[in-house]
């Protein structure tokens, strides 16, 4: 079965039927209800006002007091979800407006990726092999091996450059085997900081268009990269209009500060509204098991925020300040270093992007800051740009520049 490749944007609605005979979707099957839970949904669903729900095990007063912290449904609070994909994927996304896009809660972004493998496991009509950039975040690995794919590299970061290899990653991308599942880092790759450009992300999608290759983005830090939620979601928004399925994992523990309330999503693009209720049908089944039902306080914090337009300008104008408090520490750690006559090339600290960087130091070096310096960064050389500020940054670039030079 080949991917669904017709862009959206160009299917009229009379057409949907057809795009859905093409969707990578079309043979996943309409799930049953929870047989508990589901009775829960029935009743929100009934309009009699004589309706009864007797059973959701939770304690009601004589009154039949409905407490406000109880259990949401399996995917989650749906004025969370509509807001969580509207932000990714934009007002104007045709799936959206088409109301194609299956959608659940999830438990921050790693709970996000693993539905997406437990899903793509089961139901992707495919291979069963995913391949991630190399490197990538340490937790890929685990997750995708245990929701049952097979978990391989492609090339990413060129360590003589410390910068992007793009020739090798199209390399790769084209020797692949068609039908593979691709993960992407839409904005502020973690662990380097190494973003593809706007135009390098059409030749991406071009490519895995061509192989039939199907992406699976993974998006922690929309908005916490540049500053704009808009730029960070280009290679999202841009995949979707040139007419790929995807599947994307959202979180918002950096770009909102909600890290210990585990906020995030899982979607995917669908061909038509029936294809979508049967996939979230199947979503509901794949999360059921795992944890049952998401947090609700963190939930209810983002949907304030993105569903009140006052609320969210004033939430979206901290974020640029965040990122551009990061950019600045950039700017400043590379003038320093240059100032200092530290031997290299730095002009990677200012382009690379997002919260962490790949400073170029060896094992060796970070081993001597941590113990000449007292400070400490993974053994790559890997640093996180937040952990700068004002007070330490002339302390920090001084340390490296006497460790490049062996001095320290």
């Amino acid at each position: 079965m080949q991917a669904f490749s017709r862009p959206l944007a160009r299917i009229a609605p009379r057409n949907l039927s057809r795009a859905a005979a093409l969707s990578t979707w079309s043979a996943v099957p309409a799930g049953p209800p929870d047989p508990i839970l589901g009775v829960t949904e029935a009743f929100k669903a009934d309009k009699d006002p004589r309706k009864i729900n007797l059973g959701v095990g939770a304690y009601r007063d004589e009154n039949a007091t409905n407490p406000d912290k109880e259990y949401l449904p399996i995917t989650g609070l749906p004025e969370f979800t509509k807001a969580a994909v509207k932000l990714a994927y934009g007002e104007d996304s045709i799936p959206l407006q088409h109301n194609a896009i299956a959608v659940t809660q999830s438990i921050s972004g790693t709970g996000a990726l693993r539905i997406g493998g437990a899903f793509l496991a089961r139901f992707y009509p495919n291979t069963k092999t995913i391949y991630l950039p190399n490197p990538s975040w340490g937790n890929h690995t685990p997750i995708f091996r245990d929701s049952g794919l097979e978990v391989k590299q492609y090339r990413y970061y060129d360590k003589t450059t410390v910068g992007l290899d793009f020739a090798g990653l199209k390399e790769d991308l084209k020797n692949m085997p068609e039908q593979s599942i691709v993960l992407l880092h839409a904005c502020a790759h973690n662990p380097t900081g190494v973003d593809p450009t706007p135009e390098q992300w059409i030749e991406i999608s071009d490519i895995i268009q061509e192989k039939k290759l199907f992406p699976f983005f993974d998006m922690a830090y929309q908005g916490f990269a540049s500053g704009s939620t808009t730029h960070d979601a280009f290679a999202v928004r841009h995949f979707v209009k040139a007419g790929h399925q995807i599947a994307l994992a959202q979180s918002f523990a950096k770009n909102m500060g909600l890290y210990g309330e585990r906020v995030g999503a899982f979607s995917l693009t669908t061909a038509d509204p029936e294809e979508k209720a049967r996939v979230e049908s199947q979503l509901k089944i794949v999360v059921r098991p795992m944890y049952s039902n998401p947090p609700l306080h963190g939930a209810r914090i983002a949907s304030t925020v993105l569903g009140n337009h006052k609320l969210y300008k004033e939430w979206h104008g901290e974020v640029e300040n965040m990122a551009n408090r990061i950019i600045s520490m950039r700017h400043r750690l590379h003038d320093n270093l240059v100032a200092q006559g530290t031997p290299g090339e730095w002009k990677h600290i200012t382009s690379q992007i997002g919260m962490f960087s790949f400073t170029g130091l060896t094992q060796p070096q970070t081993k001597v800051l941590a113990d000449k310096a007292h400070i400490y960064m993974t053994s790559d050389g890997r640093i996180s740009m937040a952990g700068l500020n004002s007070h330490n940054i002339d302390y920090f670039s001084e340390s490296v520049s006497k460790a490049v030079k062996g001095l320290l």
